[in-house]
């Protein structure tokens, strides 16, 4: 083994819609080894969200003295909210040896990037159509109107940095994308954790597989971009 207790840092992004957050809850329900990084934000509490289980939710006067007492690892302002990942309760769950798993845009992403660098694994989630991520945004309901069109507007620029990511899915059918992340989240920790020369044929399988939906991001996925 190269390192004693040490887990990824796995990053999930997605144009609003698209479906992160709810292939993060899948990945890890009944799953020991992975725990969720859970953002501040500033942003209103929607009805079936709960607190320090969806986001801590905090008043900006709040979440201004956390950022100033750098307790943050990375911090954004998005759709005029604040959102941020708390430093010490990234390094708790790493020294656990647990993978820590971020729903966070491509700002966040950027930063966790750069401080973390090494372990990280970052995942760029694409809805199958404009059209699929305007009808689920308005199925969610969880928003008013003006919120949902404002998410949609931003929607080009969100669009646009899927290439800082390594891996790109496109999010057709949920349990498939579930299994394609845990393919991908196998083949990390077999790259980073174990020699090469130890590796069994079920873990170099898992490898080639992830290998494939990075050829898949560059055959496939900027053809696709142009249709959304």
């Amino acid at each position: 083994m190269k390192t004693k207790k040490q887990g990824l840092f796995i990053i999930l992004s997605s144009p609003s819609g698209a479906g992160k957050t709810t292939l993060a809850r899948k990945l890890i329900k009944n799953n020991k080894n992975i725990e969720l990084s859970i953002s501040y934000t500033t942003r209103k509490k929607r009805p079936l969200e709960k607190n320090n289980k969806d986001y801590n939710f905090v008043s900006e006067e709040e979440f201004k003295k956390l950022k100033k007492k750098k307790y943050f690892i990375e911090w954004a302002k998005v759709f005029n909210n604040y959102y941020g990942t708390s430093l010490i309760k990234v390094k708790k769950i790493n020294n656990k040896g647990k993978d820590v798993l971020f729903d966070i845009d491509w700002q966040g992403s950027r930063k966790i990037k750069k401080k973390l660098g090494k372990y990280v694994v970052s995942i760029f989630i694409l809805p199958p159509s404009k059209k699929e991520l305007i009808k689920r945004l308005k199925k969610r309901a969880q928003d008013p109107d003006h919120i949902v069109k404002q998410r949609l507007s931003f929607y080009k620029k969100e669009l646009s940095h899927w290439k800082e990511y390594k891996y790109v899915l496109i999010n057709n059918d949920l349990n498939d994308t579930v299994k394609k992340i845990k393919v991908i989240i196998e083949s990390e920790r077999y790259k980073n954790f174990l020699l090469e020369k130890d590796l069994t044929k079920k873990e170099i399988k898992a490898i080639y597989k992830a290998k494939e939906i990075i050829l898949q991001k560059k055959n496939l996925i900027s053809r696709k971009i142009k249709s959304l």
